[in-house]
């Protein structure tokens, strides 16, 4: 089984882009990030006629989140509201979160958010969302199956998940209480998949837009798949495909995939 995560930076925009890489790269489940399309506009045809299930949860210009899936998915929730009836409903309001069961395996697809710049009120925002989404995960180990957690989280962990011409220090995706928040969710029983196969740096997901920075290689590993254990030993490899990152207009991110 194959399970890739891609935020593509608008649907809509990337369509022809994810429609042939998926044609060309026939996995079987697609996790997509920042659709920027409310539920009732998801172009859903194009991939219902490659034979995928599609299932999403969107608003209008921002967020998002999709699963594309070659079998139906079973217990698809949107949002931590289903798993955690007494939060604050609030935390729904912005689309960043969808699960779904296949084949013996949960996977939770996520964005997170940004937080724009450190000690802003989104970043204030990011730091309590991320503590929402640990109770919500904790919520949901209780009960089998075991969990692929994965989507754009916007925390680079260490230095090698950022190219070296950068300043980490107390910066937006990597500053400490984000890098903290993280790892209070990892130590709930998840570790990275990618780290599992590729120990060095070098390897991004994500560049900027703006001063060249794919072609300089000036990226970040932000978007991630974590496993539970027994997946974790199951998985066989965990690459990044930056071909989609290469094509005229892309998305400033490019597709995560694991292989169990």
């Amino acid at each position: 089984m194959k399970i890739a995560t891609w935020n593509v930076n608008s649907i809509r925009t990337r369509l022809e882009q994810v429609i042939f890489w998926l044609s060309e790269n026939p996995i079987d489940v697609l996790c997509l990030q920042e659709t920027k399309v409310v539920d009732a506009d998801f172009p859903r045809s194009p991939f219902e006629e490659l034979g995928y299930h599609v299932y999403f949860s969107g608003q209008k210009a921002y967020n998002g989140v999709a699963l594309i899936s070659r079998q139906p998915l079973t217990d698809v929730s949107p949002g931590f509201t289903p798993i955690l009836p007494n939060i604050d409903p609030l935390w729904d309001e912005q689309k960043r979160v969808i699960t779904g069961v296949i084949d013996g395996i949960r996977i939770v697809n996520l964005y997170v958010p940004n937080g724009s710049a450190v000690g802003s009120e989104k970043y204030e925002f990011k730091l309590r969302w991320l503590t929402v989404l640990r109770e919500y995960l904790q919520t949901l180990l209780l009960s089998p199956p075991g969990i692929c957690m994965c989507g754009d989280f916007n925390i680079a962990l260490a230095a090698e998940d950022i190219h070296e011409n950068a300043n980490p220090d107390n910066h937006i995706m990597s500053s400490e209480p984000e890098r903290q928040g993280l790892r209070d969710i990892l130590e709930l029983g998840f570790a990275d998949a990618f780290r599992k196969f590729t120990t060095e740096g070098g390897h991004y997901s994500w560049w900027d837009y703006r001063a060249a920075g794919f072609r300089r290689n000036r990226g970040w590993r932000i978007d991630h798949h974590y496993l539970t254990p027994m997946l974790y030993e199951r998985a066989k490899s965990c690459i990044i495909d930056v071909t989609p990152r290469k094509l005229p207009q892309p998305s400033d991110h490019t597709p995560v995939i694991v292989e169990f």
